[in-house]
């Protein structure tokens, strides 16, 4: 470290209300961690191209606060205790540190810093929802590493930032009328919002009323130390083939990768039927597309699976599961909440395509049909998931993550369900 910088930044209003839907399903989330806990924090780095110098970074930061409320919020009790509320600051500073880079490569090394920044907790009350320090190599700025709550953003909310990120250096202008959080919930205690979420409830109902528990139809056994695995998997050829498939059946390429999931996890949960929680972006109303924050909610997915069904048949089907979904992805979790504890809780088994692209735009023409590498991802004594399948964000490769119970799927039997998707669709994809 080479000492700190400061920004002053100044935003349009300041102003207080109630939690957006978005806040409140993170917050929740948060309830259950002990305090201090980082694991809902997000490490970012961007690179600084071309000669701006430091004063254009810092203003460049200034601007990004001043511009997104979301950046610039804390999180409390209100006054009567009785709710939490979104408190946004109109002005304020953030303390910025600059690293001398000292001969290593500016961009790693901001990714390691962002890592660092983002291995604390948040003091959602008090601070800034966002650390950051810039990393200096000949004198100038090179990268700017970034540590956020997911309070305050989400995976698309940062692609939303990576992608003003040269404006703002530049200075060049940008649009003013960016949706903020305040304002997003005003519109969802609005006769329209309230009507939306409580058509989404209804879905949830009739989802939650069809599908089985517990999820797996077998006892569970004994669990590994630490009880719960995630493994990773990168494929080239699963790329290949899903992307042909996807043309194929008139899908998208995230709807191939789902049915195959639902056809394994049929298989390995011994039930018809199978029942898993989306996580939805909530970014398809084209108005909320530029928000930087979160808007991240559950969708719940239900689909029947017969043995020996034709995969194009479970895909297509997906394919339309998904998109209702989707369209029901938006609803107040309290109410959500008071649903559950009506009907029986949600599926425990999960699936996120966290890809941007939606695709892999830099897959190598024709892979070779070699089999994916698979790789330890992570361990921990205790997740809020007995399944997790996640498409990572690879553009050059299909990258899957499997997280289980091991009392429910051993890691043997990790490895092996992710080689079976890989099977699964390139073989679906050769015949």
């Amino acid at each position: 470290m080479t000492g700190p910088a400061t920004v002053e930044f100044t935003g349009a209003r300041s102003g207080e209300g109630p939690l957006t839907w978005g806040q409140r399903a993170i917050w929740r989330l948060t309830e259950w961690l002990p305090p201090g806990d980082p694991y809902f924090n997000m490490p970012w780095a961007l690179p600084v191209h071309g000669k701006p110098d430091l004063p254009a970074v810092l203003a460049a930061l200034a601007r990004l606060l001043g511009r997104h409320e979301s950046l610039r919020t804390n999180w409390l009790p209100s006054p009567e205790q009785v709710d939490m509320v979104q408190r946004v600051a109109g002005q304020g500073r953030l303390a910025v540190e600059l690293v001398d880079a000292a001969g290593a490569r500016p961009r790693v090394l901001a990714g390691e810093i962002a890592a660092d920044l983002a291995a604390k907790g948040f003091d959602y009350a008090g601070e800034l929802p966002v650390r950051c320090a810039v990393v200096m190599d000949g004198g100038r700025p090179r990268a700017v590493a970034f540590a956020f709550t997911h309070m305050a953003v989400d995976g698309r909310a940062l692609d939303v930032i990576a992608g003003e990120w040269p404006r703002l250096l530049s200075g060049e202008p940008l649009p003013q009328d960016v949706p903020q959080p305040l304002d997003l919930a005003a519109e969802e205690r609005s006769p329209e919002g309230a009507a939306r979420g409580e058509r989404a409830l209804r879905y949830w109902r009739a989802a939650l009323e069809r599908m089985p528990r517990p999820l797996f139809a077998a006892p569970p056994g004994t669990p590994e130390e630490p009880r719960y695995v995630k493994l990773g998997m990168e494929s080239a050829a699963l790329g290949a083939a899903a992307t042909g498939l996807a043309a194929r059946w008139g899908v998208s390429t995230s709807s191939v990768l789902l049915g195959a999931y639902a056809v394994l996890l049929s298989r390995l949960t011994g039930r018809g039927t199978v029942a898993l929680q989306l996580i939805v972006g909530n970014r398809h109303d084209p108005r909320l597309a530029p928000m930087v924050a979160t808007l991240v909610q559950d969708g719940i997915f239900v689909l029947d699976v017969a043995p020996g069904q034709p995969l194009a048949e479970v895909v297509r089907a997906a394919h339309r599961g998904v998109l209702a979904a989707y369209r029901h992805a938006r609803y107040d979790p309290a109410a959500q909440r008071a649903l559950i504890e009506e009907t029986g809780p949600p599926p425990t088994a999960y699936f996120n395509d966290v890809r941007v692209a939606g695709g892999w735009p830099n897959l190598p023409p024709n892979p070779p049909a070699t089999p994916g590498r698979i790789f330890p991802v992570g361990a921990w004594p205790e997740v809020d998931a007995e399944v997790f399948f996640t498409a990572g964000p690879a553009t050059h490769t299909c990258r899957l993550d499997l997280l289980a119970d091991t009392s429910l799927l051993p890691r043997e039997a990790i490895e092996a369900t992710l080689r079976e998707v890989e099977t699964l669709l390139v073989s679906e994809e050769n015949t």
